[in-house]
């Protein structure tokens, strides 16, 4: 069959087709199934089709889309700051800016932020588009903050546009900064720039900034503090040396080096003069009006977590969160209650200010108090004390992290072993009753070694065999080192992180047993008010509404997943109540007049060369963190320590910190509440143990200890129903891994109330 008989064949559907070989290689040049609509000529016409129509689209918005008139002062609006009850607290003041002539700038200064911001500012069109697509692309996903806008952007950002991060608004930041860069020169831009940007302090603009930072006026400033101000635009509330912690300062220093070696770079600035330069500390920071006495610390934290929940939603740095929470029209109400904070700041007053005489002793000018006050059942801040003054000390001690929490972090151990079930390093299980060695500098053990690490108790005490509640009673630093190995120091720390402490930098080193780190009042409030609310987290709040021409930011709620268990909070609990009753805060707290009954669970602590002294307390319904931390009245205010402050001795946590928590937590008590705890061990449970003989009997065969004349309301677990009441802690029911001699009592004889010094805390916290 030729050819042409063999095509009409197949035409006709007939059978006989060409050999197989052959009809396979036709069929193969033909493509098939995804292959016919995904060709490499289709792909290209569309990539090239979708870029025809992406440029088609950007011409039509660089011609729709006109350069605003730019007027921020006037779109500034004052935030309006209320309580709980909706009173208002306060309102911002009016915008502090004023502009300066790019001529009056000393011209290496005005390079600082060429340096800082957009080396190639004299060179480029105004954009960065890869860093633009970058934001563009991050905006639509949601995937984080927007990175490598020009100092063109950045002006036409500020000064013709909102802070709000959109699609629409990056888009005409992009249109806009193109026009600019055409009709304007790049010395008017950058006068815009720097006279327009936010740099802390509620200062817009760069005379504001050289006022509000260095006493001088703009054309007065030098190129390290040019640098410094430039260095700042990145993050002012993070980079103010007045507030920066530990590591903002590092970080702003960074910053600072990284803009004077631009310049030198750049050749605006030589190598030399830059090697003699050093980092020019700012002064103390100015009274903003309106923020006098307490109500700057409350603004100042409500505007941090407001810019938290901004930096959330939009992925926006931090700097572009407080450009859009500074004076922009805010009503934010805070859930401060006005009768708490009003008790706060008078118990303050009465129990610790009233007994400070800084003309008699020098040290009592250097006793500044903090303190935060949380209900746990919800984790609302319903009262907060930042310092004497917000107008006298600007830097607030509810958020300093500078100071050691010391014995306040003892619970969060124990914590730490109960949760994972720890056992001693002979294979006993971790309760409240487990014997120790509390004997002092007794060095710790990991799997038989020395790990080179033997703590001090106070005033160098031994205490020999007691059980893990005597010695949270008496806070014996020896017994919770060792505990702290026995757990895993990475356990500790990480149960740390969960109950709500920033551990980030830390290390997981024995010395953190003792409360090395550094930790806030608002801090422990949180950990403390996590196991008040058994061990659901709780991470304490300010801010109870903020909304804005409309709009209204989502405020999640500060109780959140159960990061302990249960049992294990209130064993925490339960224990803490030990220490009211029968330990290092009796005097101020158990004894209290006001109390009238009602169950306390908390912890003292005081840290190495008394430079911090605390107590963080609960009832059921209310928690509160109170802290001294001694710092030098003078710049730049190193910590020192307390001793001899308001004629005491030593400044222990259950001295003013304490009387300070009474008299607050009483004076604004209610009801006498009970906890309602799920655990079998600890002060607050009820022993289910009855002696055959009375203590007094036989002191030597049964136990001596004394019931306290308070006795616990918490209601038994339903599992171990109470016959009797005393709150003292019955004898463990494991004998110690090394039992006594015979000629000895048993640990648990001592007498709770007997031979216990008024405060015994410890000194000798061990510094890294």
């Amino acid at each position: 069959m030729g050819r042409a008989e063999e095509r009409r064949a197949r035409q006709r559907g007939g059978r006989r087709a060409a050999p197989g070989r052959r009809r396979s290689s036709r069929a193969a040049e033909r493509p098939s199934g995804i292959r016919r609509f995904f060709t490499w000529k289709k792909i290209l016409g569309t990539f090239l089709g979708v870029c025809l129509l992406g440029i088609g689209a950007f011409v039509v918005l660089y011609m729709v889309v006109d350069v605003p008139k730019g007027n921020p002062a006037a779109q500034r609006q004052s935030n309006i700051y209320k309580f709980s009850d909706g009173t208002v607290l306060a309102r911002d003041g009016e915008v502090n800016r004023e502009i300066v002539d790019l001529a009056k700038i000393p011209e290496p200064v005005q390079k600082t932020f060429v340096a800082a911001e957009n080396k190639s500012f004299y060179q480029d069109s105004g954009v960065d588009l890869k860093g633009t697509a970058r934001g563009l692309l991050n905006t639509v996903t949601g995937k984080g903050k927007q990175g490598g806008s020009t100092i063109t952007q950045q002006y036409v950002k500020n000064y013709y546009l909102s802070q709000e991060q959109t699609v629409s608004r990056k888009l005409k930041e992009l249109v806009i900064s193109l026009k600019v860069d055409r009709k304007m020169s790049k010395d008017d831009i950058l006068a815009g720039y720097i006279n327009t940007s936010y740099y802390g302090r509620g200062a817009y603009g760069i005379q504001a900034a050289a006022q509000a930072y260095y006493r001088v006026d703009a054309e007065d400033l030098s190129v390290a503090q040019g640098a410094y101000l430039a260095a700042l635009l990145q993050a002012p509330s993070q980079y103010d040396w007045a507030v920066a912690s530990d590591t903002g300062k590092k970080l702003v220093q960074n910053r600072w080096n990284y803009v004077l070696d631009n310049m030198v770079e750049e050749d605006w600035l030589d190598s030399s003069e830059r090697a003699s330069l050093t980092f020019p500390v700012p002064k103390e920071p100015r009274p903003t009006p309106g923020r006098e006495g307490q109500k700057g610390y409350l603004i100042d934290l409500a505007n941090r977590q407001l810019e938290d929940r901004l930096m959330a939603e939009e992925g926006i740095t931090r700097s572009e969160a407080a450009a859009q929470v500074d004076q922009q029209g805010w009503t934010i109400t805070l859930n401060i209650d006005p009768k708490k904070q009003a008790a706060l700041e008078k118990a303050v007053r009465t129990e610790l200010l009233a007994e400070l005489d800084p003309e008699e002793r020098a040290v009592d000018a250097d006793v500044q108090p903090g303190a935060v006050s949380v209900d746990p059942r919800t984790g609302k801040i319903v009262a907060l004390y930042g310092g004497r003054d917000y107008f006298k000390h600007y830097l607030s001690n509810a958020t300093n992290r500078r100071y050691q929490p010391a014995s306040t972090f003892k619970p969060v151990i124990l914590a730490a072993a109960l949760e994972e079930g720890a056992e001693t390093q002979d294979g006993e299980p971790i309760t409240a009753s487990t014997v120790y060695d509390g004997d002092s500098r007794r060095p710790v053990v990991d799997d038989g070694r020395e790990v080179g690490f033997a703590p001090e108790n106070e005033d160098d005490e031994d205490y020999g065999d007691i059980t893990v509640q005597t010695a949270m009673n008496k806070s014996v630093n020896s017994v919770f080192a060792q505990m702290g190995v026995d757990v895993g120091m990475d356990t500790v720390m990480e149960t740390a992180k969960n109950l709500g402490m920033d551990t980030e930098g830390m290390q997981a080193v024995p010395a953190q047993t003792l409360g090395s780190m550094g930790a806030s009042p608002l801090e422990m409030a949180g950990i403390y008010a996590t196991l008040a609310n058994h061990g659901e987290k709780v991470t304490p709040t300010i801010i109870k509404s903020a909304s804005k021409k409309g709009r209204t930011v989502q405020i999640p709620d500060p109780v959140g997943e159960q990061v302990v268990s249960r049992n294990t909070a209130d064993a925490v609990t339960s224990v803490l109540t030990g220490v009211v009753d029968d330990g290092t805060a009796r005097r101020s707290v158990r004894d209290n007049p006001m109390r009238e009954g009602q169950q306390v669970a908390g912890k003292t602590g005081t840290s190495d060369d008394n430079k911090s002294a605390w107590f963080v307390g609960y009832t059921p319904n209310l928690v509160t963190s109170v802290a001294l931390f001694g710092e030098d009245d003078k710049p730049p205010h190193p910590q020192v320590p307390m001793y001899e402050a308001g004629g005491e001795p030593r400044v222990n946590g259950g001295g003013f910190p304490a009387e300070i928590w009474a008299a607050y937590t009483f004076g604004v008590m209610t009801e006498v509440t009970d906890f309602d705890l799920e655990t079998d061990m600890g002060a607050a449970v009820e022993p289910t143990w009855t002696p055959s003989r009375t203590p007094s009997q036989t002191p030597s065969e049964t136990p001596s200890e004394e019931p306290t004349t308070q006795a616990p309301t918490t209601k038994a677990p339903t599992t171990a129903p109470p016959t009797r009441t005393p709150t003292t802690q019955p004898p463990t029911t494991r004998p110690p891994t090394t039992p006594p001699p015979t000629t000895t009592p048993p640990p648990t004889t001592a007498s709770p109330t007997e031979d216990i010094p008024e405060d015994p805390e410890e000194p000798g916290v061990l510094e890294e």
